[in-house]
């Protein structure tokens, strides 16, 4: 069918409107419009990605599991786009500390993390995208706050409250640390040093000695509350055995104002015409704040009355009188008050309302001003409603009165975010309105096992099946998780999944506030809410003025098919050598050759290219004459930067606040496997002093204050496999974090990378390949990098020195000419989750089972009748045991089921 014939048969469906006749096709038409929409989905339709997790928390020395999933369009249907899924750890310095690139097939993934035990405690993220949906803003990328807490070699635990009072017209900040161990018991009478930073700068100093309750007071001023972007309390408290801890603890605000935001519905008030107006309040922390408040007019007349109703959100409704003026007196939660001015109304507009309270349509209504139907009585409007570039309602007529209605059936659309905009006669978007839909068209998922109680260590066995809205079997790709939900406490409304992700969050530019709320339970409240939340979210995917003009950039970043190498070659006086031949040799974890010839430009690349991470390549380049001495230089790799955190008010003050459980089964766990010489753990041993000759000086070393004089320095063979230099140098520099991937000295200010005498935008020194790296000396004190003068930066100089070829490196073998080695980020290869056998003899029962996830497997597939099985052992403790299992079938159908047994 055509594209012509669909909308047709839209605008025929469209025709319950009780307006005007439908107009003549002209240029600003429907079909017009809504072939535009069509073009953009055809060629900018979007990529979603979401990544169910084996559990919401972790510790440190857990394996972090996940199962991704890639979908396209507003039926999200699994994309076969992109081959490749980029997925990031990311800390709360916005720094990656690990990243991995899985092969997509039909738009599924899976992989780990391996959370060493020297990680830190504290705020993370895991952030996933494909190359391809760099093209849109970074607010559409997964994005997932997770909380790692360390309960194996930390020995104190913080949890720390704020309170704020203004003096003297600045904001004066107090806040209450409490010192405890693991079981809770205060450290009373402990010394206490902090320093408090914001924004990178030390604001305060001081000490102190925590109370019986293990509590100490910490005190600063911060003059610009509003421009915080990062803050933390560096505390080290000493202990009884002399020793000492530090604890980096979060600042997420110096303030305790409350912005309140008013939204009418789909735009503007219009005088005259009643409307919806919509409000938010959010807390200087980015969570909703509940507020109470009163409508009056400019003649001090009250109009309405308002409260909260979910997380800072409300609404009332207003009717604009011509010429009046109102605000809002709003009385907040901790007995102040404040006046904010609602939006001006405007005297000649439209106002799209809906109605979206029946559960089998949705009620649209457009009313029109009289000052506008005065002027434009014969003027065209036109409406449309699209989810992920799909029109599924169109209708257009002259405006002729003073408002009309329609009653949609939902089941046209597919669940998810609708957006309706009214269209002027010259096609320019006037009103815009969110609607979810939530159409019972998820799988059934009939979720079961023999019996509701198990033993410790018992075999259980988990049937699935599932069906689509038609009660049909249907062939699917699932996942499942089974924690110990006595051991992993759950808070389902603060949980991401298949459901929040992909039919709300992933549309939403914006942070939402526990979206697993609107799904867990639904209901007329749930529902009412959800509503409130498309009032006050903005959807832009795109902006529809683009659209009507044809004035959409070209992609900047490709779909990400297969993996490749590419770069040109020039003579050593910088000229392109064209029709050159190179060859790529993969050495290791599989030995492949092959070539190819330089362009006219001299340029060549390697595609379709399909390789593990840490692979090493060597590429030899000849001219057409076969000479060698040539130079290669490969294409710079542009990483995606890593931009603010759009969760972060999901970032937690006390990270080890509630998880105590989780902490102590965590502790438990890990002193068995030592026990036992299990997993991969480090053992700190006993401070010994060494005695040991200063190294000689560093050959080849540029630096101006002699090789070696430096605050610190670290030979390569430190840095050998790392993935990126940024990556392998996080945590070995004293007294600089990284940022962005970008070095920073903690006494704030940025670092300058000098690379053999010369300096490098910061941009490229993660292009360096660690292998050829000599020797790194970190200047961070004015004594050393003063000398450099204004080429260094405000935080110092990292120096860099290259290896040569006469240096001794029995694992380096130095390139001829016209050759070079590369080790490019390949795919990374998912472990597979351990689950014990207790059915075989050789399985060590002595062994305490404390597991915290009990099974997890990501690659489950339903048969033609829908159903799939499997199996796994119990640990050995009693408790609720939680299975979770989302997945998607072949037309884009997704699912969740939780299910859960007792083992006793």
């Amino acid at each position: 069918m055509s594209y012509k014939k669909i909308i047709a048969g839209l605008l025929l469906i469209g025709s319950v409107i009780t307006i005007a006749g439908f107009i003549n096709a002209d240029e600003y038409s429907i079909e017009k419009i809504a072939g535009q929409l069509n073009k953009w989905k055809e060629n900018y339709a979007p990529e979603k990605v979401y990544l169910q997790f084996d559990k919401p928390y972790y510790a440190v020395g857990d394996d972090v599991w996940f199962k991704a999933y890639v979908t396209i369009g507003s039926k999200h249907q699994l994309s076969a786009l992109s081959g490749a899924l980029n997925v990031e750890l990311i800390d709360d310095k916005d720094s990656v500390k690990q990243s991995v690139k899985l092969p997509l097939i039909n738009g599924l993934a899976w992989g780990d993390f391996e959370l060493s035990d020297t990680l830190a405690e504290g705020n993370y993220r895991i952030r996933a995208y494909t190359n391809y949906m760099r093209n849109a803003a970074e607010d559409y990328f997964f994005d997932k706050a997770i909380t790692i807490v360390n309960s194996t070699t930390n020995k104190v635990f913080t949890k720390t409250t704020y309170s704020y009072t203004t003096q003297n017209g600045k904001q004066q900040v107090n806040a209450v640390i409490n010192y405890a161990d693991l079981n809770g018991t205060p450290y009373a009478n402990k010394e206490v040093r902090y320093t408090v930073e914001l924004n990178a700068k030390s604001v305060a100093k001081g000490k102190g000695i925590t109370d019986d309750k293990g509590n100490i007071n910490v005190s600063f001023t911060d003059p610009q509350p509003t421009a915080l972007q990062s803050g933390m309390i560096a505390t080290t408290i000493k202990l009884d055995d002399k020793k000492t801890v530090t604890k980096a603890i979060l600042i997420k605000n110096t303030s305790a104002n409350v912005d309140v935001q008013f939204f009418p519905e789909s735009g503007n008030l219009v005088s005259g015409i009643r409307a919806k107006v919509a409000f938010k309040a959010t807390g200087a922390d980015g969570l909703g704040a509940d507020i109470k408040g009163t409508v009056i007019d400019d003649q001090n007349n009250t109009i309405t009355t308002f409260s909260t109703q979910h997380l800072g959100m409300g609404v009332f409704d207003l009717l604009p009188i011509t010429g009046r003026v109102y605000k809002a007196n709003i009385a907040f939660a901790d007995g102040s008050t404040k006046s904010f001015d609602l939006p001006k109304a405007i005297d000649k507009g439209f106002v799209l309302s809906i109605d979206n309270t029946d559960p089998d349509n949705v009620k649209l209504k457009i009313s029109a001003s009289h000052a506008l139907l005065a002027d434009n009585p014969d003027d065209t409007i036109s409406v449309i409603g699209q989810s992920g570039g799909q029109v599924y309602f169109a209708a257009q007529s002259k405006v002729g009165s003073t408002n009309f209605t329609a009653s949609i059936s939902k089941s046209r659309f597919p669940s998810g975010i609708v957006q309706f905009t009214l269209f002027s006669s010259k096609g320019e978007p006037m009103n815009e309105r969110l609607v979810f839909i939530q159409n019972p068209d998820q799988l059934k998922m009939d979720v079961n096992s023999a019996k509701q109680t198990y033993a410790p260590r018992e075999k259980v066995k988990i049937n699935l099946n599932a069906q689509n809205a038609d009660s049909k079997p249907v062939v699917g790709a699932f996942s499942v998780a089974v924690i110990d939900e006595t051991k992993v406490p759950v808070k389902e409304e603060d949980e991401s999944t298949i459901l929040s992700n992909l039919l709300l969050t992933s549309d939403i530019k914006g942070y939402v506030e526990k979206p697993n709320y609107y799904f867990t339970a639904v209901n007329e409240k749930t529902k009412a809410d959800l509503d409130i939340l498309m009032l006050t979210q903005g959807y832009r995917r795109f902006e529809w003025k683009k659209i009507l003009k044809d004035d959409m950039p070209p992609l900047a970043y490709e779909p990400e098919k297969t993996l490749h190498i590419s770069g040109h070659i020039k003579t050593s006086g910088g000229k392109p050598v064209p029709h050159g031949k190179v060859t790529l040799l993969a050495t290791g974890g599989g030995t492949f050759f092959i070539d190819t010839i330089t362009d006219e430009q001299g340029k060549f690349s390697f595609d379709n290219l399909a390789f593990r991470d840490s692979v090493r390549f060597v590429i030899q380049a000849r001219t057409s004459k076969d000479r060698k001495n040539v130079e290669i230089d490969l294409d710079d790799i542009n990483p995606q930067k890593v931009t603010q955190n759009k969760n972060a008010p999901d970032m937690q003050v006390s990270v080890s606040d509630g998880l105590s459980t989780y902490m102590q089964n965590s502790k438990a766990y890990y002193d068995a496997q030592l026990k036992y010489g299990l997993g991969n753990h480090i053992i700190a041993l006993k401070e010994v002093v060494i005695t040991d000759k200063r190294p000689a000086a560093l050959k080849h070393s540029d630096n101006l204050n002699g090789p070696g004089n430096a605050d610190q320095v670290i030979l390569g063979d430190k840095l050998l496999g790392c993935p990126t230099l940024s990556i392998c140098l996080q945590g070995m520099l004293m007294g600089v974090i990284f940022r962005n991937g970008m070095p920073y000295s903690t006494r704030g200010g940025a670092l300058t990378i000098n690379v053999d005498g010369m300096f490098l935008q910061s941009s490229e020194y993660d292009m360096i390949n660690t292998n050829d790296i000599a020797s790194i000396e970190v200047l961070r004190t004015p004594s050393y990098y003063s000398i450099y003068g204004s080429q260094a930066g405000p935080g110092g100089v990292i120096l860099i020195t290259m290896k040569r070829g006469d240096e001794d490196h029995s694992y380096l073998t130095r390139p001829a000419p016209g050759i070079i080695t590369v080790s490019p980020k390949g795919y990374y290869k998912a472990r597979e989750f351990y689950s014990p056998k207790y059915d075989d003899p050789k399985t060590n029962i002595a062994v305490a089972d404390l597991r915290s996830t009990i099974y997890w497997t990501p690659n489950i597939i339903t048969d033609k009748d829908g159903n799939a099985s499997f199996d796994f052992f119990n640990a050995g403790s009693k408790g609720t045991y939680r299975v979770v299992i989302e997945g998607i079938d072949s037309d884009g159908n997704i699912g969740r089921q939780v299910y859960r047994y007792k083992v006793e």
